[in-house]
């Protein structure tokens, strides 16, 4: 019987990971500073064959280690160039994980474990980190991969685990450096100390583990040293402990700044994380609790502090520290499975659906920064909104935790697709540069350089990628000396005709949805 269910199991989680992660992933651009300098910085290794040194701009770029490169090198090589191929390694990087915790749920804790994957695959931050093209979600991956396989061997005693830990480890380092050891070390350490089982750290640091994880993390390092003498200074020194300790990359944020992250990536079942997470404090002061919860607590609570400490935040910086909230959400859900939840928590978390359908359904209008006028039709999203909360709150007061799963992914899947086919077009439309790529190939001149004029970093880098060329900046003085094409700043030809007197400028067209214009400047 087991058998039976379990086929079905593994197809309803991969039909699941496809939707939410794969399911019109390129139907916008890509969007930011990050996607595609990460994205271009692969091509570049691509097209010189050298999987050591990434580059940007034929300029070594070495901020982030090469894991990334290496899984976007491969897509590339497969389906060719592209932001879809761009996003894929997340994809399955994501999707491993949420299989990884499918089975160590189903042989560690077995009840709920595709409850606790479907969990995971459907919580906000997962989904947005699974569908972009940064580092991210390769070290999340990585790490939680490599953190359950470190439990299984703490509960099974089976040195094989104990090796998986240390080969994930050393991937996860490739993903984004030492501060997957280091975060691996210290939850380990403070697990250890809580159970005041000195025996466990000291088993751990197993001889062989540690060259196992040589073996996979350092090569990579030795050579891009070698190659690089400025590495250990622009990676170790500025890009991780000056980027910790310091405001050097203009990051700043609260000490309490990754609270209401975490509370934000958990959603949509953010209250039951919490009440989970409450449930788990209580039962760490039995006698005979389960020290997985433990475990799992100081997971998240190690990564969320560790990175509160540091200067530099950005969202995706906590990511390793999500999974764990889910396991914990598990756990509870499958000691309480028959309960009946706290009225005031199913009407919170009805809501909560209810505000992201309304969220979804007036995505477009946001993008467009339309305001909703509540006397016309744009007051269907509410109403919508509104019976989704209703069924999710009915179906909860009449099931109790046995419907949540159902009560939770319905509205979450309705919310990815809702989301995702009518914002999609204003979306890429508004934030990406691939659509003012696009507009540019309407121009008749399409294979001249192209330069910027008062243009962001994202729709710099962007560009980059999109036209596969170097965008030199007029303000730093970069104007090219043959004819070419501006991508300007609206309202600002005046201020980049002083920078080419004498030469012939010619308005093509604009690009309104991005308060953009696009030029013909001749040679000199």
């Amino acid at each position: 019987m087991k058998k039976r269910l379990l086929i079905p199991e593994w197809i309803l989680l991969l039909a699941c990971c496809a939707f939410f992660f794969l399911w019109k992933v390129s139907s916008f651009g890509l969007i930011g500073a990050d996607e595609p300098r990460y994205a271009q910085v692969a091509r570049e290794m691509l097209d010189r064959h050298d999987w050591v040194t990434p580059t940007l701009s034929g300029t070594a770029w070495l901020e982030k280690p090469a894991l990334y490169y290496w899984q976007t090198i491969t897509a590339y090589k497969m389906f060719g160039v592209s932001d879809w191929a761009a996003r894929l390694p997340s994809v399955i990087d994501a999707s491993a994980m949420a299989f990884a915790l499918y089975w160590f749920l189903r042989r560690f804790r077995p009840g709920l474990a595709l409850d606790g994957a479907l969990m995971l695959v459907s919580s906000a931050v997962i989904i947005g980190f699974a569908r972009a093209a940064s580092t991210d979600m390769p070290l999340a991956a990585m790490f939680t991969i490599g953190m359950l396989c470190w439990w299984a061997w703490f509960e099974g005693g089976r040195r094989g685990f104990l090796a998986g830990f240390y080969v994930f480890l050393g991937f996860a380092t490739l993903a984004k450096g030492p501060v997957a050891a280091f975060l691996a070390a210290a939850i380990i350490a403070i697990f250890a100390a809580t159970q005041r089982s000195w025996r466990t750290l000291i088993a751990s640091l197993w001889i062989l583990g540690i060259v196992i994880f040589c073996v996979v993390a350092l090569p990579w390092y030795v050579l891009v040293q070698l190659r690089n003498p400025q590495f250990f200074r622009v990676f170790i020194l500025e890009h991780n402990l000056a980027r910790f300790g310091t405001n050097m990359f203009h990051h700043p944020e609260p000490f309490w700044y990754y609270v209401p992250v975490a509370l934000l990536s958990w959603v949509p079942w953010v209250l039951f994380v919490v009440a989970a997470g409450s449930w788990a404090i209580r039962k760490m002061r039995e006698s005979g609790a389960d020290a997985l919860n433990t475990f799992l607590l100081i997971w998240v609570v190690t990564v969320v502090v560790f990175f509160s400490i540091s200067t530099s935040k950005l969202p995706g910086y906590i990511l390793p520290g999500i999974p764990p909230g889910m396991l914990v959400l598990a756990n509870y859900l499958s000691e309480r499975f028959q309960a009946k939840p706290h009225a005031l928590l199913v009407i919170l978390h009805a809501g909560i659906s209810a505000a992201l359908i309304f969220a979804a359904l007036t995505l477009p209008y946001t993008l467009l920064q339309h305001r909703v006028s509540w006397n016309s039709a744009e007051t269907v999203p509410l109403i919508v909104a509104l019976i989704v909360g209703a069924g999710v709150a009915i179906l909860l007061f009449a099931t109790g935790l046995r419907g949540l799963r159902v009560a939770t992914l319905v509205p979450a899947v309705l919310v990815v697709a809702i989301a995702i086919r009518s914002g999609s077009a204003p979306l890429n439309d508004q934030l990406s540069a691939r659509a003012v790529s696009n507009a540019l190939q309407q121009v008749s001149l399409t294979n001249l350089p192209i330069a910027g004029v008062l243009i962001s970093r994202e729709m710099e880098f962007g560009l980059q990628f999109y036209r596969n060329r170097p965008i030199p900046r007029y303000e730093l003085g970069n104007a090219p000396s043959g004819e070419h094409l501006v991508v300007a700043r609206a309202g600002f030809q005046k201020a980049f005709a002083r920078d080419v007197p004498g030469r012939k400028i010619v308005f093509l067209r604009s690009f309104p949805e991005q308060n953009l214009e696009f030029y013909y400047v001749g040679a000199r």
